[in-house]
């Protein structure tokens, strides 16, 4: 009779099959309910770093942002200079034309409220870019904010300019005042000008020379006046 010498794989299936025999349906139960447990608590733990990195960069971006707008609203205005229209004027930072208001004074603004709107203060203090030669200061306007100041008149700028290098504010009479660009060198005169002369002096007449004729009817008393004696014709 042939004696028959199990294999490995069958030697492991029967102990396999052994030890599931060994164990209970509630240990199954269990088991099962482990295996989708541990795949849970996984994910759930996976949120939780996710959510804290979240917040963290949240409230570090939070915190950044106060002090870039402190920042910002604390930093000067840059004021420089541009021709405009043949005149050396003065602008903001991005180029707009920069105006005076003449009812001002050098430490009050007379443009509040709607003007205030159409023509925006230049916050101060201003820093001076190139061109900027004159005194720059500053003056607190009645709603405390710091308005820029150039040569003692405060600075503003006209929503009516709508690009760089516009001026359609200078000479406007408007809000209780003429509003006048701000310029930081004359005007220079065209080369074609005119040269004025002086007039020339108004020419007097010509010396009369002295009449031959004797006066005085030639001291005859004759009206030929020739100077001789009386003919005895009545002094005719």
């Amino acid at each position: 009779m042939e004696k028959n010498t199990p294999r490995p794989d069958r030697v492991r299936l029967a102990a396999r099959w052994a030890r599931r025999r060994a164990v209970t349906p509630g240990q199954r139960r269990h088991r099962r309910r482990m295996s989708w447990l541990v795949p849970a608590a996984v994910v759930a733990a996976a949120l939780i770093v996710a959510a804290c990195a979240s917040s963290g960069s949240s409230s570090d971006g939070a915190a950044s942002q106060p002090s870039h707008a402190v920042g910002s609203a604390s930093s000067s205005s840059m004021l420089k200079t541009a021709t405009i229209n043949g005149a050396s004027v003065l602008t903001n930072a991005a180029g707009f034309t920069v105006y005076s208001f003449a009812p001002d004074t050098p430490t009050t603004s007379k443009c509040n409220g709607s003007c205030a709107h159409s023509w925006p203060p230049v916050e101060g203090p201003a820093t001076a870019g190139p061109g900027v030669t004159g005194t720059l200061g500053t003056i607190t306007r009645s709603d405390g904010t710091i308005q820029a100041t150039y040569k003692g008149h405060p600075l503003y700028t006209y929503l009516g300019d709508t690009a760089p290098g516009q001026a359609k504010g200078n000479g406007l009479n408007a809000a209780g005042g003429i509003w006048l660009e701000v310029t930081t060198a004359p005007k220079p005169t065209p080369a074609h000008a005119a040269v004025s002369t002086p007039a020339a002096p108004p020419a007097t007449a010509p010396a009369q020379p002295a009449n031959p004729i004797p006066q005085g009817n030639g001291g005859d008393q004759d009206a030929d006046n020739n100077g001789g004696p009386s003919d005895g014709d009545g002094n005719i």
